[in-house]
């Protein structure tokens, strides 16, 4: 009996452990909410985020794109980096975000409300957007996840293009954080060239996803593997992501203040950020399937550890 009371307990502590490890990742953090200033990257596409949490403003003739709306304090912020730059608020006509997390997601409702934009979410997405959080694989029953739940008005698949004003950009399924992550790839002018971007939703893997017999979300682990396929073959100039923290933004702000106007033309950083992401999550998995009892196919016919 001491033997099985021994064993709940350990199992308790580390549930807790996991649950603190995503609690930290998912508290605001100073960085989050920490203004920064707005900037211009390249041809038409503005930095208009926080220190850390990223939101990407693409100007054009015919209305703006903002990328991501963040926390649900975000909005000032955002409004007062766009107006910064000069531009009107009130002229963004599509809000996109990276995935369904409250991070970067949480402030739709309100850049709506403003705005009137129409919001466009990827499909495998769309659910967690509408029931505000509540729906979420892994969140789903966490309070402090939830947000504001938000109407879609189109739905995104894999491949789709999404136009405005002569700009076009590509949503690319790379799912494994969230169903419905998803990346955006489109082409800059700048300086009579002509730059391939890239914003990356997601390839973090949390402390406590399970990757292995996951009943909420039983594909994870080849979606992840997928998902670096997928960002492995895009080119890649400019490499941004939901995160600033992904592409060394405070690093490539301050070259470009002192003249680097090619500060953020990053090709060899992009290609070692998805080769560093695809290790962690390889890590995370082995040490997953090193604690099972029995081996477990992710898929048919294939060895989970490949």
């Amino acid at each position: 009996m001491r033997f099985v009371r021994s064993l709940f307990v350990a199992a308790l502590l580390c549930l807790c452990a996991s649950a603190f490890a995503d609690a930290q990742a998912f508290s605001v953090q100073p960085e989050w909410t920490r203004p920064f200033p707005p900037f211009r990257i390249a041809g038409n596409l503005y930095y208009v985020g926080s220190e850390d949490l990223a939101a990407f403003l693409i100007v054009t003739p015919q209305g703006n794109i903002l990328i991501n709306s963040n926390l649900t304090t975000s909005p000032a912020q955002i409004k007062h980096s766009v107006e910064a730059l000069g531009f009107h608020f009130s002229d963004i006509k599509i809000l996109l975000i990276s995935h369904a997390h409250s991070d970067h997601a949480a402030g739709s409702a309100e850049i709506i409300r403003q705005t009137h934009a129409k919001y466009f979410v990827m499909d495998a997405d769309v659910r967690a957007i509408e029931s505000g959080g509540h729906t979420d694989f892994r969140f789903g029953s966490d309070k402090s996840m939830w947000y504001p739940p938000t109407h879609v008005d189109r739905t995104l698949h894999d491949g789709d293009k999404i136009s405005l004003g002569g700009t076009t950009l590509v949503a690319h399924l790379t799912a494994g954080h969230t169903p419905g992550t998803v990346t955006y790839t489109f082409n800059e002018p700048e300086s009579g060239k002509t730059l391939h971007v890239v914003i990356v939703g997601s390839p973090s893997v949390l402390e406590s996803y399970k990757l292995i017999n996951n009943p909420t979300y039983p594909h994870i682990a080849d979606d992840y593997r997928h998902q670096f396929v997928v960002l492995k073959s895009l080119p890649c100039d400019i490499f941004l992501g939901a995160h600033s923290s992904y592409f060394d933004l405070k690093e490539k702000y301050d070259r470009l203040q002192h003249g680097d106007k090619n500060a953020f033309i990053d090709p060899t950083g992009y290609t070692d950020f998805v080769a560093d992401r695809k290790q962690l999550f390889e890590a995370a998995y082995q040490k997953q399937y090193a604690a099972q009892k029995t081996p477990v196919n992710t898929r048919p016919g294939a060895h989970p550890g490949l």
